[in-house]
């Protein structure tokens, strides 16, 4: 199924939680935390000015970005799991 998000959206798909502590203590299901990392799957056009023109999203399709902790809206397409998110709620993209 294609996804197309819509104005200044985009849809991410997150990264595995972490299995391990720094510590190297192994983390049941229940104690793992939801990640906060994901990598940009598709962008939408751009949030829409008072102007009639569109603002240019800065994210784009490989991106590897950082998000706040309780954004976004969880969603299953084809049995994987994504998350949908403004693109003001990305707080920042790692450079590799």
């Amino acid at each position: 199924m294609a996804v197309k998000p819509l104005d200044d959206r985009v849809l991410l798909k997150q990264c595995e939680a972490e299995e391990k502590t720094a510590g190297g203590i192994v983390l049941p299901d229940a104690a793992k935390e939801k990640p906060q990392r994901g990598k940009v799957v598709a962008a939408g056009p751009g949030k829409m000015l008072d102007s009639g023109e569109r603002s240019k999203m800065v994210l784009k399709k490989g991106d590897e970005v950082f998000y706040g902790k309780y954004t976004g809206t969880e969603i299953k397409i084809d049995g994987e799991e994504y998350v949908l998110i403004r693109e003001s709620d990305v707080l920042a993209i790692i450079e590799k």
